[in-house]
């Protein structure tokens, strides 16, 4: 399944402020819980407070002193609003306010919390109160409305959620910031890497020469390159050395060979003779196709080279190669638009060449090949489509280095020269070539830049 995250700076960088988030809501919920339960703590003092010094009144002038106190400070419009009394006698009789329901409390009195109606229409308020037995029976009531407090609570959880929400906004905001900033150095590394992978072996990993981490891995990542590119240029100088000086011997061979096979007349020796002058031949042209490819990497494409019309080539090449697919039984069928492009006519033509050869070698009889070319707004498009076996995913970048068959007994005609000249050719003009899937079959997509 497809993660909905796929980069792993943009998970990074979620698990970072998500973890922030958590951290703060926690922080929040602790000192909203501190500040509740110390609000909470001072009102419990002061209703305990007031219940005392009515309990003393109680004590020193009896129960109509008690009354007359209760019935003052609830007219007394300097008094304190949010102060709730009540008293009941013995037999739970309303002698002053309301009691709230439930069993009769003791000598020690109990806490109790409810609810009254609030002036505003469809509200309640808060009450804490303190409910105690005096010693004849009667029932006081000491409490203090929670209006204040619940208000003070309510404005610290709003303002917790808009903190909240502007901390999630700027925590997204950081972290598509950080997001960006990673997967932005990440990218020069991938875009690198891709384009090496595709055969540009001079690209290097751009520094920014800050001394981080990023900058410390392009750094091991470039010195790698340097290595890599040191001992592959060995390999193909020392076999461009050991095709050009084993050119000459072996043409020398030949022509002894092809002398004695003239002065044979025992038609055993001749045909031994004859398969020997097939081997060299084919020792030739692959040392021939090595020197051309030493060429064409080693030479840069001039910056004026002549215009070259593809489509003309592509006629040329599928001309030469209609017999030898007649002879097989296919079908080669073309698509050609009008396309120029700059570079040399001679290796474009050996491009076309060698794919044409590559396709009819193992698309099946009977089968159609495939040519088509067209514009594109980034460059002219070639594709070779045929229906053989094709190539497995893993293995198409290997077929491109020199003398790769995916034949183990490699048993076809051929060296394994054929794609890496063709690689060279592109990549010398300035494209990129590209093997995808024809289901069934190989399609060969070529795009070479406009002039």
């Amino acid at each position: 399944m497809k993660r909905l995250l796929p980069s792993t700076s943009a998970r990074l960088a979620l698990i970072v402020m998500g973890f922030f988030l958590a951290a703060f809501v926690l922080v929040g919920a602790v000192v909203y819980v501190a500040v509740s339960t110390l609000l909470l703590q001072d009102t419990r003092e002061l209703v305990k407070s007031d219940a005392a010094t009515l309990l003393d009144i109680y004590h020193e002038g009896g129960h109509a002193r008690l009354l007359g106190e209760l019935q003052d400070r609830i007219h007394d419009p300097d008094g304190d609003p949010d102060a709730v009394y009540a008293l009941a006698d013995a037999q739970g009789g309303s002698l002053l306010g309301r009691l709230p329901e439930g069993r009769k409390p003791g000598r020690r009195g109990q806490w109790v919390e409810f609810n009254e109606l609030s002036p505003e229409p469809g509200q309640t308020l808060r009450v804490l109160a303190y409910v105690q037995t005096l010693k004849t029976g009667e029932v006081l009531l000491t409490g203090q409305r929670l209006q204040g407090q619940d208000q003070l609570l309510q404005v610290m959880q709003q303002a917790a959620l808009l903190t909240l929400l502007i901390a999630a906004v700027v925590g997204g905001l950081v972290g598509w910031l950080i997001s960006r900033w990673v997967g932005h150095r990440l990218r020069n590394l991938d875009a690198t890497a891709t384009q090496i992978g595709g055969g540009e072996m001079g690209l290097r990993v751009p520094l920014d020469h800050s001394g981080d981490a990023f900058d410390q891995v392009a750094q091991r990542f470039n010195a790698m390159l340097d290595r890599i590119e040191e001992l592959l240029s060995g390999v193909r100088h020392a076999t461009d050395h050991i095709a050009h000086d084993l050119r000459t011997p072996l043409t020398r061979l030949r022509n002894r060979l092809e002398d004695l096979r003239q002065q044979q007349t025992d038609p055993g020796v001749q045909l031994r003779l004859d398969k020997a002058l097939a081997e060299t031949d084919q020792l030739l042209q692959s040392f021939g196709a090595l020197l051309r490819l030493a060429r064409i990497e080693a030479q840069p494409l001039e910056g004026d080279a002549p215009l070259q019309d593809l489509r003309e080539l592509a006629d040329d090449a599928v001309e030469l190669y209609a017999p030898i697919a007649a002879e097989r039984g296919i079908r080669i069928s073309t698509q050609l638009q009008t396309v120029t492009v700059r570079g040399d006519r001679d290796q474009l033509f050996q491009l076309l060449v060698n794919l044409l050869d590559n396709a009819l070698k193992y698309a099946p009889p009977g089968s159609e090949v495939t040519l088509s070319l067209e514009a594109q707004p980034d460059g002219a498009c070639l594709q070779l489509a045929d229906a053989g076996p094709g190539i497995p995913e893993h293995e198409r970048a290997r077929v491109f280095d020199r003398f790769q068959r995916l034949e183990a007994h490699r048993g076809s005609p051929g060296v394994g020269l054929g794609l890496s000249l063709v690689r060279a050719i592109v990549a010398h003009h300035g494209g990129h070539i590209e093997l995808q899937d024809n289901a069934p079959g190989l399609r060969v997509r070529v795009m070479l830049p406009f002039p």
